[in-house]
């Protein structure tokens, strides 16, 4: 029986040397992988470069990854050449990555060439300028430059994927709400199951985590809170618990 894990936050470049990240560290993830690890379960483990790494094991196969289309291809194959009895994803994923990076003169040239064209510009020629740009990654942009300008396009939903990748694994999916209300973390955590087909969620707030604890709910699929952690390796355990309980009935 093996399980994939994956944890960290992935990076966006900018260019050759900068990029746009979160803050996510890895710890529960390595939480995680520990509780499996004790009990000689086998582990895919997808995690960012920047990331905190698990401790070697014999049972733990890392797979590092950057970027979100790292992390989509990287799924993508595990996901339809092996079979997991469980997903747990816990890491942080880029909602955006870069679509053009340009400095304030670069910018400046080009709207005047856009507009020397017509009379009036439309939302659509923004899209169609910045998407006509250089690769933002294929250089190191001047710190001489006045000012840098970022053209931001969404990233592909990785978790929407994983069901569709392997119908039959167990998705864990996680939900992370900044100062919010008990009520209203609950309900974008039961939106997030269905429209992700996950069978689990993991819903969080920002300002429950520190690193003397970390508050979280775990939804069954209804939708309904079945238990709560305050520390990462309770979570691990609740989570672990919940795919003990899963494997032994399919094993009756």
């Amino acid at each position: 029986m093996k399980v994939l894990i994956t944890a960290g936050g992935t990076s966006e470049p900018i260019d050759q040397v900068r990029s746009i990240t979160n803050h996510a560290s890895g710890t529960l993830g390595i939480e995680i992988a520990k509780v499996f690890l004790q009990n000689d379960v086998k582990i895919d483990y997808v995690v960012t470069k920047s990331a905190k790494k698990p401790a070697a094991n014999e049972h733990l196969k890392m797979h590092l990854v950057n970027s979100t289309q790292e992390v989509y291809d990287c799924l993508k194959q595990l996901l339809t050449t092996q079979k997991y009895s469980a997903v747990i994803h816990t890491m942080a994923i880029s909602d955006f990555t870069t679509q053009a990076s340009l400095s304030i003169e670069d910018l400046t040239t080009a709207l005047n060439q856009a507009y020397q064209a017509k009379d009036q510009l439309q939302e659509e020629d923004l899209f169609t300028l910045f998407a006509s740009m250089a690769n933002p990654t294929a250089s190191k942009i001047s710190s001489k430059t006045k000012g840098l300008v970022l053209s931001l396009q969404p990233t592909p939903k990785i978790i929407q994927s994983i069901k569709h990748w392997q119908q039959t694994t167990v998705l864990f999916g996680f939900k992370l709400l900044a100062n919010v209300t008990e009520e209203k973390l609950l309900q974008v955590a039961r939106n997030s199951l269905e429209k992700n087909q996950a069978d689990f969620v993991i819903a969080n707030d920002l300002s429950e985590i520190d690193t003397q604890q970390h508050h979280a709910y775990l939804l069954d699929t209804t939708g309904k809170v079945i238990a709560q952690g305050y520390q990462k390796s309770e979570i691990a355990q609740m989570i672990f618990k919940q795919w003990q309980q899963i494997y032994q009935q399919k094993e009756e």
